[in-house]
């Protein structure tokens, strides 16, 4: 068992603020356990009642008759009919609740949703409701414009490197070749061989989180076109692309057309299923948006490294995933950084080069600037990694992440060097 301290937290922060706390994340990500059992057994310590709790998953079989919206919320006014006690809702896997008609309205576009039932709840005054949910219907896009401003939406991420290795109980010298190689899905590690966590991914990626887009957006023809794309974003994370690069790849080696703006359409719907992030480019000198290309990232490196087999293991691409997860999961906003320079070619030319920043990461007015890279121990090397750094003209922080254990240090230029575990094991070396 994980303690998920962060979203603990953030619940902890949100308890009886008049709002719907909506649970949200990718799918099998560990958002049941932490509202029915962590944060539960946090209620409980601080002396609410079990009496005060009415829980309903409504995944679960026997409660099938409350995945009507009228049975679902006559069942809840039921349980609670005492206005002198508090009570705490916690609706499960909410989007297994059915749209239907109004029975009352002769109106075939007059519908009754899970909305419905928990905006009605959010009139009592004596309830606090949390819901969690995974699906088509709970993406957070859609589901805070749902409710109409009455919700704080608690964003749960697979386990974080800290959480992993907090629990990690084998030889912590492995902890790093562990993660990176099978990622953060809680399950994963309660399987003890590599065939069963391979198994176990793959089965993730088909089974649910495939047919979840599918379902949604009723894809029939094109199944086969959703899981290349998953494949080439997956041997391509940490490159810039975009639709049109992606449309020429699926021609040239696949043979198959299929229009940029398809592809585009199957990138949001990847982003909206919570499986992968898209990170812009931002011209750090010129401080303006570049809207094409853009990087992809997966929200877990274990169901990329299975959906590839485990074949394609290069662990600066790996890091540089890892890195730009994390620094999302602590709240940053994160860019991919540009800097353009002039200078002069061979033939004594002058041209305009860019070099890359691999994560501009934003809080509020303040700033930091993060490299990825395996070593800097090579001077030329060194060098490398660290030209588009010496060239941004202001003085926020900027900090190199290298691969190799190293206590943090600066160099004569104010840049600062940390290894990747101790970066991702200390959330203070990104105070903003």
């Amino acid at each position: 068992m994980y303690s998920r301290k962060q979203y603990i937290d953030q619940l902890i922060a949100k308890k009886d603020n008049g709002q719907i706390k909506i649970i949200t994340g990718l799918k099998r990500c560990g958002k049941s356990v932490l509202l029915l059992q962590l944060y539960r057994d946090w209620l409980l310590s601080q002396g609410i009642s079990a009496n005060q709790f009415i829980s309903v998953s409504l995944d679960a079989l026997p409660n099938v008759r409350y995945r009507n919206p009228i049975a679902l919320d006559k069942h809840l006014r039921d349980l609670m009919k005492d206005e002198g006690k508090r009570y705490y809702v916690f609706l499960d896997e909410i989007q297994f609740v059915a749209d239907m008609q109004n029975p009352f309205v002769d109106d075939p576009q007059a519908r009754i949703t899970f909305v419905d039932v928990v905006l009605g709840l959010m009139q009592m005054k004596n309830v606090d409701v949390y819901v969690t949910g995974s699906n088509s219907k709970m993406l957070s896009s859609d589901i805070l414009t749902q409710f109409r401003g009455r919700g704080d939406e608690i964003r749960v991420y697979p386990l974080s490197y800290a959480e992993f290795y907090e629990g990690y109980e084998g030889d912590k010298r492995q902890a790093w070749q562990e993660y990176f190689t099978y990622g953060g899905m809680p399950r994963v590690w309660s399987l003890p061989t590599h065939e069963e966590r391979s198994k176990y991914l793959k089965q993730l990626f088909e089974q649910t989180y495939l047919r979840d887009i599918e379902e949604r957006h009723s894809i029939k023809n094109d199944k086969a076109v959703l899981s290349a794309l998953l494949n080439i974003l997956a041997s391509g994370i940490g490159s810039l692309t975009n639709p049109h690069k992606l449309s020429k790849t699926f021609k040239s080696e696949r043979n198959i057309a299929i229009s940029p703006d398809t592809i585009e359409r199957y990138l949001g719907y990847f982003h909206d299923s919570f499986l992968m992030e898209r990170a812009l480019r931002y011209d750090v000198k010129g401080k303006k948006y570049i809207a094409t290309p853009a990087k992809f990232y997966y929200a877990d490196l274990g169901l990329r490294n299975a959906l590839l087999g485990f074949r394609q293991i290069e662990e600066n691409h790996i890091m540089e995933n890892i890195l730009y997860n994390d620094l999302v999961r602590r709240g940053y906003d994160v860019d991919v950084g540009v800097v353009e320079y002039n200078t002069t070619d061979t033939r004594g030319v002058k041209v305009r080069k860019q070099l890359e920043v691999d994560f501009v990461v934003n809080q509020g007015g303040r700033r930091i600037y993060v490299q990825s890279a395996l070593n800097v121990d090579d001077p030329k090397k060194k060098e490398q990694e660290i030209a588009s750094l010496i060239r941004i003209p202001d003085s926020f922080e900027k900090i190199v992440v290298v691969k190799d254990y190293r206590e943090p240090w600066r160099d004569e230029r104010g840049i600062l060097y940390i290894g990747i575990e101790q970066f991702l094991l200390s959330d203070d070396i990104m105070r903003l």
